[in-house]
Protein backbone atom coordinates (compact mmCIF):
# COMPACT_ATOMS: atom_id res chain seq x y z
CA UNK A 1 0.00 0.00 0.00
CA UNK A 2 1.54 3.61 -1.05
CA UNK A 3 1.60 6.64 1.07
CA UNK A 4 -0.79 8.20 -1.19
CA UNK A 5 -3.59 5.40 -0.53
CA UNK A 6 -6.03 6.13 2.56
CA UNK A 7 -5.90 3.29 4.85
CA UNK A 8 -8.57 1.57 6.97
CA UNK A 9 -8.09 2.17 11.07
CA UNK A 10 -7.59 -1.64 12.60
CA UNK A 11 -7.06 -2.40 16.12
CA UNK A 12 -6.06 1.62 16.56
CA UNK A 13 -3.41 1.27 13.39
CA UNK A 14 -3.60 2.86 10.20
CA UNK A 15 -3.84 -0.60 7.83
CA UNK A 16 -3.59 -0.88 4.08
CA UNK A 17 -5.13 -3.14 2.05
CA UNK A 18 -4.04 -5.35 -1.28
CA UNK A 19 -6.47 -3.20 -3.39
CA UNK A 20 -7.20 0.34 -3.40
CA UNK A 21 -9.95 2.71 -5.18
CA UNK A 22 -10.06 6.28 -6.45
CA UNK A 23 -12.83 8.46 -4.90
CA UNK A 24 -14.50 10.05 -7.62
CA UNK A 25 -15.35 13.97 -7.75
CA UNK A 26 -19.04 14.07 -9.63
CA UNK A 27 -18.36 18.02 -10.09
CA UNK A 28 -15.14 17.46 -11.82
CA UNK A 29 -14.02 13.47 -12.85
CA UNK A 30 -11.06 14.60 -13.74
CA UNK A 31 -9.83 15.68 -10.26
CA UNK A 32 -10.05 12.73 -7.53
CA UNK A 33 -10.73 13.09 -4.17
CA UNK A 34 -7.94 10.41 -3.45
CA UNK A 35 -7.34 7.24 -3.28
CA UNK A 36 -8.36 5.04 -0.53
CA UNK A 37 -8.08 1.02 0.55
CA UNK A 38 -10.63 -1.58 -0.30
CA UNK A 39 -10.83 -3.81 2.67
CA UNK A 40 -11.08 -7.74 2.92
CA UNK A 41 -13.49 -10.03 5.05
CA UNK A 42 -10.22 -10.63 6.91
CA UNK A 43 -10.15 -7.09 8.11
CA UNK A 44 -13.39 -7.04 9.21
CA UNK A 45 -12.53 -10.41 10.94
CA UNK A 46 -9.51 -8.37 12.80
CA UNK A 47 -11.75 -5.79 13.65
CA UNK A 48 -14.37 -7.25 15.12
CA UNK A 49 -11.72 -8.96 17.31
CA UNK A 50 -10.17 -6.05 18.27
CA UNK A 51 -13.80 -4.28 19.48
CA UNK A 52 -14.09 -7.76 21.13
CA UNK A 53 -11.06 -7.26 23.07
CA UNK A 54 -11.43 -3.61 23.70
CA UNK A 55 -15.48 -2.99 24.37
CA UNK A 56 -14.48 -4.16 28.32
CA UNK A 57 -12.27 -1.01 28.72
CA UNK A 58 -14.17 1.42 27.00
CA UNK A 59 -17.55 0.14 28.45
CA UNK A 60 -15.48 0.89 31.75
CA UNK A 61 -14.39 4.00 31.45
CA UNK A 62 -16.14 7.01 33.45
CA UNK A 63 -18.89 9.60 31.91
CA UNK A 64 -15.81 11.78 31.64
CA UNK A 65 -13.48 10.35 29.63
CA UNK A 66 -16.08 9.28 27.34
CA UNK A 67 -17.41 13.02 27.06
CA UNK A 68 -13.97 14.39 26.45
CA UNK A 69 -13.48 12.66 23.43
CA UNK A 70 -16.45 13.33 21.92
CA UNK A 71 -16.15 16.69 22.59
CA UNK A 72 -12.72 16.90 21.15
CA UNK A 73 -14.00 15.47 18.20
CA UNK A 74 -17.10 18.13 17.96
CA UNK A 75 -14.45 20.57 18.58
CA UNK A 76 -12.37 19.46 15.87
CA UNK A 77 -15.26 19.40 13.56
CA UNK A 78 -16.45 22.85 14.30
CA UNK A 79 -12.87 23.85 13.81
CA UNK A 80 -12.57 22.60 10.42
CA UNK A 81 -16.28 22.88 9.15
CA UNK A 82 -15.14 24.83 6.09
CA UNK A 83 -12.17 22.38 5.14
CA UNK A 84 -14.52 19.65 5.88
CA UNK A 85 -17.49 20.78 4.11
CA UNK A 86 -15.20 21.41 1.15
CA UNK A 87 -14.06 17.87 1.46
CA UNK A 88 -17.65 16.29 1.68
CA UNK A 89 -19.36 18.68 -0.88
CA UNK A 90 -16.17 17.65 -3.06
CA UNK A 91 -16.70 13.25 -2.89
CA UNK A 92 -20.75 13.47 -2.61
CA UNK A 93 -21.78 16.53 -4.73
CA UNK A 94 -23.66 18.28 -2.50
CA UNK A 95 -23.18 22.22 -2.83
CA UNK A 96 -20.77 23.74 -0.41
CA UNK A 97 -23.53 25.38 2.04
CA UNK A 98 -24.94 22.39 2.33
CA UNK A 99 -21.44 20.51 3.05
CA UNK A 100 -20.43 22.95 5.86
CA UNK A 101 -24.08 22.60 7.06
CA UNK A 102 -23.90 18.56 7.43
CA UNK A 103 -20.42 19.12 8.70
CA UNK A 104 -21.35 21.60 11.41
CA UNK A 105 -24.69 19.53 12.24
CA UNK A 106 -22.47 16.52 12.86
CA UNK A 107 -20.15 18.31 15.30
CA UNK A 108 -23.29 19.34 17.12
CA UNK A 109 -24.43 15.49 17.34
CA UNK A 110 -21.10 14.77 18.93
CA UNK A 111 -21.53 17.92 20.97
CA UNK A 112 -24.84 16.49 22.28
CA UNK A 113 -23.91 13.11 22.86
CA UNK A 114 -20.98 14.05 24.63
CA UNK A 115 -23.53 15.79 27.19
CA UNK A 116 -25.93 12.23 26.84
CA UNK A 117 -23.14 10.25 28.75
CA UNK A 118 -24.19 12.60 32.18
CA UNK A 119 -27.69 11.71 31.80
CA UNK A 120 -27.47 7.89 31.58
CA UNK A 121 -29.89 7.04 34.25
CA UNK A 122 -31.51 4.09 35.74
CA UNK A 123 -34.52 3.23 38.12
CA UNK A 124 -34.46 2.04 41.92
CA UNK A 125 -38.07 0.49 42.17
CA UNK A 126 -39.87 -1.46 45.26
CA UNK A 127 -40.04 -4.89 44.71
CA UNK A 128 -43.53 -7.10 45.27
CA UNK A 129 -41.91 -8.69 47.96
CA UNK A 130 -40.65 -7.55 51.19
CA UNK A 131 -37.21 -6.93 52.06
CA UNK A 132 -36.05 -7.14 48.15
CA UNK A 133 -34.76 -3.91 46.46
CA UNK A 134 -34.87 -4.06 42.40
CA UNK A 135 -32.50 -1.96 39.90
CA UNK A 136 -32.72 -1.66 36.90
CA UNK A 137 -29.75 -0.42 34.42
CA UNK A 138 -28.62 0.31 30.87
CA UNK A 139 -25.23 -1.33 29.86
CA UNK A 140 -23.34 -1.06 26.18
CA UNK A 141 -24.86 -3.74 23.81
CA UNK A 142 -20.89 -4.53 23.10
CA UNK A 143 -19.73 -4.71 19.48
CA UNK A 144 -22.01 -2.36 17.10
CA UNK A 145 -21.52 -2.69 13.04
CA UNK A 146 -22.13 0.71 11.76
CA UNK A 147 -22.98 0.92 8.07
CA UNK A 148 -24.14 4.47 6.10
CA UNK A 149 -24.83 5.42 3.04
CA UNK A 150 -23.32 7.90 0.68
CA UNK A 151 -26.03 10.82 0.80
CA UNK A 152 -25.07 12.19 4.27
CA UNK A 153 -21.25 11.20 4.54
CA UNK A 154 -20.33 12.57 7.67
CA UNK A 155 -24.05 13.75 9.38
CA UNK A 156 -25.52 9.57 9.56
CA UNK A 157 -21.90 8.05 10.47
CA UNK A 158 -21.95 10.67 13.39
CA UNK A 159 -25.77 10.14 14.70
CA UNK A 160 -24.62 6.60 14.62
CA UNK A 161 -20.74 6.53 16.25
CA UNK A 162 -21.80 9.46 18.75
CA UNK A 163 -24.33 7.43 20.27
CA UNK A 164 -22.64 4.14 20.23
CA UNK A 165 -19.61 5.53 21.72
CA UNK A 166 -21.34 7.39 24.44
CA UNK A 167 -23.05 4.66 25.85
CA UNK A 168 -19.73 2.60 25.96
CA UNK A 169 -20.05 0.49 22.81
CA UNK A 170 -17.04 -0.30 21.16
CA UNK A 171 -17.54 0.33 16.63
CA UNK A 172 -16.69 -1.72 13.45
CA UNK A 173 -17.58 0.64 10.90
CA UNK A 174 -18.02 0.75 6.84
CA UNK A 175 -19.16 3.74 5.25
CA UNK A 176 -20.28 3.99 1.60
CA UNK A 177 -18.16 2.69 -1.15
CA UNK A 178 -18.66 5.88 -2.89
CA UNK A 179 -17.73 8.27 0.04
CA UNK A 180 -14.76 6.99 1.92
CA UNK A 181 -13.02 10.61 2.53
CA UNK A 182 -15.13 11.47 5.28
CA UNK A 183 -15.17 8.42 7.07
CA UNK A 184 -11.72 8.71 6.85
CA UNK A 185 -11.42 12.09 8.17
CA UNK A 186 -13.87 11.45 10.96
CA UNK A 187 -11.97 8.36 11.84
CA UNK A 188 -8.68 10.40 12.06
CA UNK A 189 -10.25 12.43 14.33
CA UNK A 190 -11.22 9.72 16.76
CA UNK A 191 -7.82 8.17 16.38
CA UNK A 192 -6.62 11.43 18.17
CA UNK A 193 -9.52 11.47 20.43
CA UNK A 194 -7.90 8.68 23.21
CA UNK A 195 -9.68 6.06 22.87
CA UNK A 196 -8.53 2.75 23.27
CA UNK A 197 -7.16 1.12 20.93
CA UNK A 198 -9.77 -1.28 18.94
CA UNK A 199 -12.75 0.90 20.41
CA UNK A 200 -13.16 2.32 16.96
CA UNK A 201 -12.38 0.62 13.83
CA UNK A 202 -13.00 2.01 9.80
CA UNK A 203 -12.73 -0.88 7.41
CA UNK A 204 -13.78 0.58 3.78
CA UNK A 205 -14.53 -1.24 0.89
CA UNK A 206 -17.71 -2.95 -0.97
CA UNK A 207 -20.71 -3.93 0.78
CA UNK A 208 -20.76 -7.57 -1.05
CA UNK A 209 -17.69 -7.83 0.57
CA UNK A 210 -16.95 -5.32 3.67
CA UNK A 211 -20.63 -5.11 4.71
CA UNK A 212 -21.63 -9.03 4.40
CA UNK A 213 -18.65 -9.70 6.62
CA UNK A 214 -19.99 -7.52 9.22
CA UNK A 215 -23.62 -8.43 9.24
CA UNK A 216 -22.51 -11.87 9.20
CA UNK A 217 -19.98 -11.61 12.12
CA UNK A 218 -20.83 -13.68 15.41
CA UNK A 219 -18.54 -11.27 17.17
CA UNK A 220 -21.24 -7.82 16.15
CA UNK A 221 -23.46 -7.71 18.81
CA UNK A 222 -25.38 -4.90 17.05
CA UNK A 223 -26.08 -3.71 13.44
CA UNK A 224 -27.35 -0.26 12.45
CA UNK A 225 -27.93 0.14 8.69
CA UNK A 226 -28.81 2.90 6.72
CA UNK A 227 -29.36 2.36 3.12
CA UNK A 228 -32.15 0.88 0.27
CA UNK A 229 -35.14 -1.35 1.35
CA UNK A 230 -33.84 -4.31 -0.96
CA UNK A 231 -30.09 -4.57 1.18
CA UNK A 232 -31.77 -3.45 4.15
CA UNK A 233 -34.13 -6.14 4.54
CA UNK A 234 -31.42 -8.62 3.84
CA UNK A 235 -29.39 -7.18 6.58
CA UNK A 236 -32.49 -7.88 9.09
CA UNK A 237 -32.36 -11.61 7.75
CA UNK A 238 -28.84 -12.12 8.17
CA UNK A 239 -28.81 -10.38 11.49
CA UNK A 240 -32.07 -12.17 12.99
CA UNK A 241 -30.97 -15.42 11.98
CA UNK A 242 -27.92 -14.97 14.60
CA UNK A 243 -30.24 -13.42 17.08
CA UNK A 244 -27.96 -9.51 16.75
CA UNK A 245 -29.78 -6.67 17.18
CA UNK A 246 -30.85 -4.26 14.35
CA UNK A 247 -31.72 -1.24 13.64
CA UNK A 248 -32.72 -0.44 9.86
CA UNK A 249 -33.56 3.21 7.78
CA UNK A 250 -34.58 2.64 4.42
CA UNK A 251 -35.57 5.23 2.63
CA UNK A 252 -39.16 6.93 1.39
CA UNK A 253 -41.60 8.10 -0.59
CA UNK A 254 -42.39 11.34 1.24
CA UNK A 255 -45.43 13.69 0.12
CA UNK A 256 -46.37 17.06 0.45
CA UNK A 257 -49.99 17.99 0.55
CA UNK A 258 -50.89 21.14 -0.55
CA UNK A 259 -54.03 22.58 0.40
CA UNK A 260 -55.93 25.13 -1.24
CA UNK A 261 -55.85 27.51 1.88
CA UNK A 262 -52.04 27.11 1.64
CA UNK A 263 -50.00 30.10 1.28
CA UNK A 264 -48.88 29.61 -1.94
CA UNK A 265 -45.25 31.36 -1.97
CA UNK A 266 -44.63 28.99 0.84
CA UNK A 267 -45.60 25.84 -0.53
CA UNK A 268 -43.46 26.65 -3.72
CA UNK A 269 -39.88 27.12 -1.62
CA UNK A 270 -40.95 24.38 0.71
CA UNK A 271 -41.67 22.15 -2.23
CA UNK A 272 -38.89 22.79 -3.97
CA UNK A 273 -36.65 22.82 -1.13
CA UNK A 274 -37.37 19.33 -0.34
CA UNK A 275 -37.96 18.10 -3.92
CA UNK A 276 -34.40 19.39 -5.10
CA UNK A 277 -32.63 20.69 -2.94
CA UNK A 278 -29.26 18.05 -1.85
CA UNK A 279 -29.95 16.98 -5.84
CA UNK A 280 -33.48 15.22 -4.46
CA UNK A 281 -30.50 12.84 -3.06
CA UNK A 282 -31.88 12.38 0.92
CA UNK A 283 -34.31 9.51 2.07
CA UNK A 284 -36.82 12.73 2.78
CA UNK A 285 -36.99 13.90 -0.49
CA UNK A 286 -40.17 15.68 -1.40
CA UNK A 287 -40.47 13.24 -4.26
CA UNK A 288 -44.62 13.21 -4.59
CA UNK A 289 -46.68 16.31 -4.15
CA UNK A 290 -50.00 15.97 -3.85
CA UNK A 291 -52.09 19.49 -4.45
CA UNK A 292 -55.99 20.08 -4.45
CA UNK A 293 -57.74 21.54 -7.31
CA UNK A 294 -58.73 25.06 -5.89
CA UNK A 295 -55.23 25.62 -6.06
CA UNK A 296 -53.73 23.36 -8.41
CA UNK A 297 -53.03 25.12 -11.78
CA UNK A 298 -51.63 28.00 -10.01
CA UNK A 299 -49.04 25.69 -7.82
CA UNK A 300 -47.82 23.72 -11.11
CA UNK A 301 -47.20 27.23 -12.65
CA UNK A 302 -45.84 28.58 -9.91
CA UNK A 303 -43.33 25.72 -8.86
CA UNK A 304 -42.44 25.15 -12.79
CA UNK A 305 -41.37 28.73 -13.44
CA UNK A 306 -39.06 28.29 -9.81
CA UNK A 307 -37.86 24.50 -11.51
CA UNK A 308 -36.49 26.21 -14.90
CA UNK A 309 -34.69 28.62 -13.20
CA UNK A 310 -32.57 26.71 -10.84
CA UNK A 311 -29.06 26.36 -11.39
CA UNK A 312 -27.28 23.38 -11.25
CA UNK A 313 -23.67 22.96 -11.28
CA UNK A 314 -19.95 22.61 -9.92
CA UNK A 315 -20.68 22.00 -5.67
CA UNK A 316 -18.07 24.37 -5.00
CA UNK A 317 -19.64 27.14 -7.37
CA UNK A 318 -21.36 29.86 -5.74
CA UNK A 319 -23.93 30.27 -7.60
CA UNK A 320 -24.71 26.51 -7.83
CA UNK A 321 -28.19 25.90 -6.29
CA UNK A 322 -28.51 21.94 -7.47
CA UNK A 323 -25.06 19.97 -7.59
CA UNK A 324 -24.20 16.78 -9.27
CA UNK A 325 -25.57 13.33 -8.97
CA UNK A 326 -23.33 11.53 -6.94
CA UNK A 327 -22.01 9.33 -9.60
CA UNK A 328 -23.01 7.66 -12.94
CA UNK A 329 -24.95 4.54 -12.13
CA UNK A 330 -27.35 7.18 -9.90
CA UNK A 331 -27.62 9.16 -12.83
CA UNK A 332 -28.44 6.88 -15.42
CA UNK A 333 -30.89 5.63 -12.70
CA UNK A 334 -32.60 9.24 -13.03
CA UNK A 335 -32.35 9.35 -16.31
CA UNK A 336 -34.09 6.13 -16.88
CA UNK A 337 -37.17 7.53 -13.79
CA UNK A 338 -37.29 10.67 -16.61
CA UNK A 339 -38.09 8.40 -19.40
CA UNK A 340 -40.03 5.96 -17.58
CA UNK A 341 -42.25 8.75 -16.42
CA UNK A 342 -43.05 9.97 -19.65
CA UNK A 343 -43.86 6.08 -20.85
CA UNK A 344 -46.20 6.11 -18.44
CA UNK A 345 -48.44 8.91 -19.29
CA UNK A 346 -46.92 11.59 -16.57
CA UNK A 347 -46.35 15.16 -18.01
CA UNK A 348 -43.35 16.10 -18.03
CA UNK A 349 -43.81 19.94 -17.09
CA UNK A 350 -40.13 20.76 -16.64
CA UNK A 351 -37.57 17.78 -18.11
CA UNK A 352 -34.77 17.43 -16.60
CA UNK A 353 -31.50 16.31 -18.87
CA UNK A 354 -27.64 16.16 -18.91
CA UNK A 355 -26.54 19.73 -18.62
CA UNK A 356 -22.56 20.72 -19.65
CA UNK A 357 -20.78 22.84 -17.28
CA UNK A 358 -17.02 23.59 -17.22
CA UNK A 359 -15.82 20.50 -16.09
CA UNK A 360 -16.56 17.01 -16.89
CA UNK A 361 -19.30 15.83 -13.78
CA UNK A 362 -22.65 14.21 -13.47
CA UNK A 363 -25.13 17.16 -13.77
CA UNK A 364 -28.73 16.70 -14.42
CA UNK A 365 -31.32 18.89 -14.69
CA UNK A 366 -34.71 18.91 -12.16
CA UNK A 367 -38.04 16.49 -13.60
CA UNK A 368 -41.16 17.90 -12.50
CA UNK A 369 -44.04 15.62 -13.64
CA UNK A 370 -47.76 16.62 -13.81
CA UNK A 371 -50.86 14.51 -14.28
CA UNK A 372 -49.33 11.38 -12.50
CA UNK A 373 -51.95 8.70 -11.03
CA UNK A 374 -51.52 6.32 -7.68
CA UNK A 375 -50.29 3.23 -9.79
CA UNK A 376 -47.16 5.02 -11.74
CA UNK A 377 -43.79 3.59 -10.87
CA UNK A 378 -42.60 7.13 -10.28
CA UNK A 379 -45.36 7.53 -7.85
CA UNK A 380 -44.66 4.27 -6.31
CA UNK A 381 -40.76 3.62 -6.25
CA UNK A 382 -37.89 6.18 -4.76
CA UNK A 383 -35.93 7.83 -7.15
CA UNK A 384 -32.98 9.48 -5.27
CA UNK A 385 -32.94 12.53 -7.65
CA UNK A 386 -34.10 15.94 -8.52
CA UNK A 387 -37.75 14.42 -9.91
CA UNK A 388 -40.58 15.31 -8.24
CA UNK A 389 -44.23 14.36 -9.36
CA UNK A 390 -47.22 16.14 -9.02
CA UNK A 391 -51.03 14.48 -8.10
CA UNK A 392 -54.47 15.85 -8.20
CA UNK A 393 -56.76 15.35 -5.26
CA UNK A 394 -60.45 17.01 -5.14
CA UNK A 395 -60.25 17.59 -1.20
CA UNK A 396 -58.34 17.23 2.30
CA UNK A 397 -59.70 13.79 2.47
CA UNK A 398 -58.35 12.34 -0.88
CA UNK A 399 -55.21 14.43 -0.42
CA UNK A 400 -54.54 12.34 2.73
CA UNK A 401 -55.48 9.35 1.13
CA UNK A 402 -52.86 8.97 -1.71
CA UNK A 403 -50.37 10.34 0.61
CA UNK A 404 -50.89 7.64 2.92
CA UNK A 405 -50.80 5.12 -0.65
CA UNK A 406 -47.06 3.93 -0.04
CA UNK A 407 -45.40 0.79 1.06
CA UNK A 408 -42.99 3.77 2.82
CA UNK A 409 -43.61 6.13 6.04
CA UNK A 410 -40.57 7.97 6.51
CA UNK A 411 -41.86 11.70 6.50
CA UNK A 412 -44.79 13.43 4.98
CA UNK A 413 -45.50 17.22 5.51
CA UNK A 414 -48.79 19.39 4.49
CA UNK A 415 -49.59 22.97 3.39
CA UNK A 416 -52.23 24.40 5.27
CA UNK A 417 -53.60 27.56 7.10
CA UNK A 418 -56.55 25.29 8.57
CA UNK A 419 -55.72 24.43 12.35
CA UNK A 420 -58.25 21.48 11.70
CA UNK A 421 -56.59 19.98 9.18
CA UNK A 422 -53.06 20.25 10.39
CA UNK A 423 -54.51 18.91 13.81
CA UNK A 424 -56.10 15.63 11.55
CA UNK A 425 -52.88 15.32 9.70
CA UNK A 426 -50.74 14.67 12.16
CA UNK A 427 -53.09 12.20 13.87
CA UNK A 428 -53.43 10.39 10.60
CA UNK A 429 -50.65 10.72 8.53
CA UNK A 430 -48.76 7.32 8.22
CA UNK A 431 -45.13 8.35 8.51
CA UNK A 432 -42.41 8.82 11.85
CA UNK A 433 -42.31 12.36 10.88
CA UNK A 434 -44.95 14.36 10.26
CA UNK A 435 -44.62 18.19 9.78
CA UNK A 436 -47.04 21.14 8.87
CA UNK A 437 -45.86 24.11 6.45
CA UNK A 438 -42.55 22.78 6.24
CA UNK A 439 -40.32 20.85 3.76
CA UNK A 440 -40.38 16.96 4.59
CA UNK A 441 -36.26 17.01 4.38
CA UNK A 442 -35.02 18.72 7.66
CA UNK A 443 -34.88 17.71 11.24
CA UNK A 444 -33.31 18.22 14.00
CA UNK A 445 -30.52 16.34 15.68
CA UNK A 446 -31.75 15.92 19.47
CA UNK A 447 -35.35 14.78 18.63
CA UNK A 448 -36.35 11.00 17.28
CA UNK A 449 -35.78 9.78 13.38
CA UNK A 450 -37.51 7.64 11.99
CA UNK A 451 -40.69 6.28 9.76
CA UNK A 452 -43.39 3.44 9.84
CA UNK A 453 -43.45 0.98 7.36
CA UNK A 454 -41.18 0.16 4.83
CA UNK A 455 -39.18 3.05 6.24
CA UNK A 456 -37.73 1.82 9.27
CA UNK A 457 -37.56 -1.13 11.33
CA UNK A 458 -36.05 -1.52 15.65
CA UNK A 459 -35.74 1.51 17.51
CA UNK A 460 -35.32 5.05 16.62
CA UNK A 461 -32.07 6.98 16.03
CA UNK A 462 -31.37 10.78 17.26
CA UNK A 463 -31.34 12.10 20.33
CA UNK A 464 -31.87 10.33 24.26
CA UNK A 465 -33.91 8.02 22.10
CA UNK A 466 -30.74 6.54 21.27
CA UNK A 467 -29.98 4.66 24.29
CA UNK A 468 -32.75 2.16 22.90
CA UNK A 469 -30.64 0.60 20.61
CA UNK A 470 -27.29 1.32 21.78
CA UNK A 471 -28.02 0.10 25.39
CA UNK A 472 -29.84 -3.34 26.77
CA UNK A 473 -31.77 -3.10 30.29
CA UNK A 474 -30.23 -5.11 33.31
CA UNK A 475 -32.65 -5.76 36.33
CA UNK A 476 -31.00 -6.58 39.28
CA UNK A 477 -32.84 -8.35 42.76
CA UNK A 478 -31.10 -7.28 45.76
CA UNK A 479 -32.06 -8.68 49.35
CA UNK A 480 -31.72 -6.03 51.91
CA UNK A 481 -31.26 -7.86 55.22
Amino acid sequence: MTPDVHASHIAGEWRGSGSAKVNENPSDLDAPVGTYAQGSAQDVADAVAAAREAAPTWAATTPSQRAAALSAVASELTARSEELGRLLSSEEGKTLAEGIGEVKRAADIFTFFAGEVYRASGELVPSARPGIEVEIRRHPVGVVGIITPWNFPMAIPAWKIAPALAYGNAVVFKPADLVPACAWALTDMLSRAGLPAGTFNLVMGSGSVVGEAIVSSPGVDAITFTGSDRVGRHVAATAVSRLAKVQLEMGGKNPIIVLDDADLDLAIDNVVNGAYFSTGQRCTASSRVIVTNGIHDRFVEALAAKTRALRVGHALAADTQIGPVVDASQLGKDLDYVTLGQEEGATALVRGGLVERDTRGHFLAPTLFVDTTPDMRINREEMFGPIATVQRATDYEEALALANDTEFGLAGSIMTTSLRHADHYKKHAQVGMAMVNLPTAGVDFHVPFGGTKGSSYGPREQGPYAKEFFTTVRTSYVRAG
